[in-house]
């Protein structure tokens, strides 16, 4: 059986273990078989949407304030991380990717896959329950490129005819159409080929007419369908088409985020137009907050604010680099007009889709995955997530319970002002604790008076960390040793007044750290 990876030893041993754990079987009672089209963009910040920030928010997104009157807004949902690559990690198996070898950055070309062959992901749970897996957009999760160098290929993008390995379709997806990430979108895959160069203003079109066209094509069939859309928008580059510039008044950003907007309202007409608008479970998100090279100063002086009243933006340890729009429509089952306050990371994904299938997760799968089934069901009881543990693009944590927040470093933690360095050399404290309760653009540190407070959450990480799971279960391994706290490099600290130009989503080298372990690697 073939589970996240390619036929042979692994793949007996993986359907072992479904048969085992009840993977092919159902556990509980099932909700159903719905289809699952899960929509993610890409540096698409809380107050981009105007239902959630109709204040502060300047760019029309109609569209996306439809669904969220449809169906449950969370207005307290976060991605598990603020950049991309771990992210997306998250989203598809349900584990912090800080458990993994990446600990700080994003993969900046074609590189050996983050997500290992013998992790279960969400596309392989819902194929083994009887779906059709199709990844559509933005990987960013690792693959190798035969027939050009990996220096080459990481420039330039991969050549026509050039062939992957590793990719989408051996973790859990039938089909795959898309890119690796936007340095090099030109380069479009399908399945494990490259058969086309596009240039980046006609991708977000070219990902809506595939989308479109594969639901037209699934629902012609009995068998339920899972989409994973991965929009290239509003990241960069910033490339409206000529229809959309000008439109919102507010810029190019202002003008992608709109046909950003028109692209989800193209897919959920499909669903309309096909039928199965009712029998199809949407998730709608962002995989972080906006990106500073939207030039948010500028909108902001224009009178939108992109991270609405949180503070920072993408990268950063503070809420605006992470907390995301997250809106769920499923008619029927989720009460349309609804909203719910609890806290909730992008990783229960995999969680709430076993539970609404009735299957059990075996011990090391969805480790820090929570069902969202409680909440969207209206349930009372739960279990409901109770912390998350937030990370920054520079590798440092913070993690979150209650109002409590606890922050491992003194600044943004990533491009937001100040920086770390900077902060270190202002003085300021190596930890930041707020109460968003209270102070939810993170204003008033006030770790010196509540000692107890930094010591509880401070446990808690590390709890986290060693046990190697947040979730209830037995104990699992982390992939690689973790490191808790971060020192700043000398070099940064002669570049802390250093102003960002671009949108600096690299791989970065791994900060140096202290002595502070979780479990030793897998062997």
């Amino acid at each position: 059986m073939k589970v996240g990876g390619r036929p042979g030893i692994r793949g007996c041993l993986w359907g072992a273990l479904l048969a085992w754990f009840g993977l092919c079987g159902a556990s509980a009672a099932p909700v159903g078989k719905p289809n699952i089209v899960y929509i993610l963009a890409d540096d698409l910040g809380y107050g981009d949407v105007q239902s959630l920030n109709p204040e502060r928010g300047r760019i029309p997104t109609p569209h996306l304030d439809r669904l969220a009157s449809q169906g449950m807004v969370f207005t307290d949902a976060h991605s598990g991380s603020s950049v991309c690559t771990p992210t997306r990690y998250g989203v598809l198996t349900g584990r912090y990717a800080w458990r993994t070898r990446l600990q700080s950055g994003v993969f900046s070309g074609y590189v050996t896959p983050l997500i290992a062959a013998g992790r279960l992901t969400v596309p392989a749970l819902l194929r083994n329950q009887g779906y059709h897996t199709a990844c559509i957009g933005k990987w960013h999760l690792g693959f190798t490129i035969e027939g050009a160098s990996a220096g080459e290929a990481s420039q330039k993008g991969a050549p026509l005819g050039a062939v992957t390995h590793d990719g989408p379709v051996t973790r859990g997806f039938d089909t795959f159409f898309g890119f690796h990430h936007a340095r090099i979108m030109e380069s479009v895959f399908e399945n494990e080929r490259v058969t086309r160069k596009i240039e980046p203003v006609a991708m977000l079109p070219a990902l809506v007419d595939q989308a479109v066209g594969h639901i037209a094509a699934r629902v012609t069939s009995r068998q339920p369908f899972f989409l994973y859309l991965a929009l290239n928008a509003p990241h960069t580059p910033i490339v409206p088409g000529a229809e959309w510039k000008g439109k919102s008044g507010l810029g190019e950003y202002g003008d992608f985020v709109m046909e950003t907007d028109w692209a989800v309202g193209e897919v959920l007409a499909a669903l309309a137009k096909e039928g199965v608008q009712d029998q199809t479970l949407v998730v709608f998100t962002s995989d972080n907050g906006c990106s500073p090279a939207a030039k948010t100063e500028d909108l902001e002086r224009q009178g939108h604010f992109a991270s609405a009243q949180f503070r920072g933006y993408k990268a950063d340890i503070w809420d605006g680099g992470h907390r995301v729009p997250f809106f769920v429509r499923w008619p029927g089952h989720v009460a349309a007009g609804s909203s719910s306050s609890r806290l909730i990371c992008h990783t229960d994904f995999m969680a709430t889709c076993a539970e609404i299938l009735g299957v059990t997760l075996p011990p090391d799968a969805g480790e820090d995955s929570v069902s969202l089934w409680p909440i969207l069901s209206g349930r009372d009881g739960g279990p409901f997530r109770e912390s998350v543990v937030h990370h920054s693009i520079n590798g440092n944590f913070a993690i979150r319970q209650g109002g409590w927040k606890l922050e491992l470093c003194p600044g943004s933690g990533g491009w937001g002002k100040p920086a770390d360095a900077a902060a270190k050399k202002q003085g300021l404290p190596d930890l930041q604790l707020y109460d968003l309760s209270t102070d939810p653009g993170e204003t008033s540190n006030l770790q010196a008076r509540y000692p107890e407070v930094v010591s509880r959450l401070s446990e808690l990480l590390q709890s986290a960390i060693t046990r190697g799971r947040s979730t209830p279960g037995p104990d699992q391994l982390n992939d690689a040793a973790v490191n808790v706290r971060k020192t700043i490099p000398k070099k940064s600290l002669k570049a802390a007044s250093a102003p960002i130009h671009r949108d600096f989503e690299i791989a970065r080298p791994r900060l140096a750290s202290l002595p502070v372990l979780s479990e030793p690697p897998r062997p």
